[in-house]
């Protein structure tokens, strides 16, 4: 039987965000990231706004033709807003979405994603929870990174789904209103972004824990 080999190092970039701890990016209402692991790039979600999820990019340095993947959490328009201009400039990438998401067809290939499935090796969704929404979750050698759009299908569905490929360890995204913050107590990375509704009080309650959001946030698992 093979070795299988964890993420040594992944790096996640915040292109948009309702935040922004880099004065030069502008802030708007939705939630875009870019997730680097081995020699993968993976965009996931686009913001609301086309113009400036591209001007992001941009000023990040993150070349739209080097983008291997987009990954779509959900269909509404703070995370699938800036899809139309970015595919206008690299639809050379294999885009997974829910089976809720129509309408997309200028892209290389579409995947719909119903269930928990491994994308690759260590990279895998938590399919379409509550016929609403999709995780990224992703292995690395301290546990799982799982980023979320806006958590619709509630956080406590969406560890539960993901603990079938390990432990979880870093949750980053969009919480809405969740509040049950015990479920947040094993994990060791917590980044409340976008429609997160009481990131005050997750950060009150998890100082070690919480890392802070806004567009041109680096966070670097190793």
């Amino acid at each position: 039987m093979g070795l299988t080999l964890l993420f040594i190092l992944m790096k996640i970039t915040i292109i948009f965000d309702n935040t922004t701890i880099d004065t030069t990016l502008q802030p708007s209402w939705g939630f875009a990231s870019l997730i680097e692991v081995d020699d993968r790039k993976i965009l996931f979600d686009t913001g609301d706004n086309g113009d400036i999820l591209m001007s992001n990019m941009k000023k990040l340095g993150i070349d739209p033709a080097e983008i291997d993947e987009v990954f779509i959490s959900h269909n509404h328009y703070d995370h699938v807003g800036g899809l139309s201009s970015f595919l206008s400039q690299n639809n050379d990438v294999v885009l997974y979405i829910p089976p809720s998401v129509r309408g997309i067809h200028n892209v290389k290939k579409r995947i719909y994603v119903d269930k928990p499935t491994e994308l690759h090796e260590n990279i895998y969704s938590t399919g379409e929870l509550a016929h609403i929404e999709q995780s990224l979750i992703l292995k690395t050698q301290k546990g799982l990174v799982i980023i979320v759009g806006c958590s619709h299908p509630g956080i406590g569905l969406i560890l539960e789904t993901a603990k079938q490929f390990g432990e979880p360890y870093a949750l980053i995204g969009g919480f809405h209103g969740f509040k049950k913050y015990e479920l947040l107590e094993p994990l060791t990375i917590v980044c409340p972004t976008h429609c997160t509704q009481h990131i005050k009080e997750i950060k009150k309650r998890y100082p070690e824990k919480y890392i802070e959001g806004g567009a041109g946030k680096i966070i670097e698992i190793e």
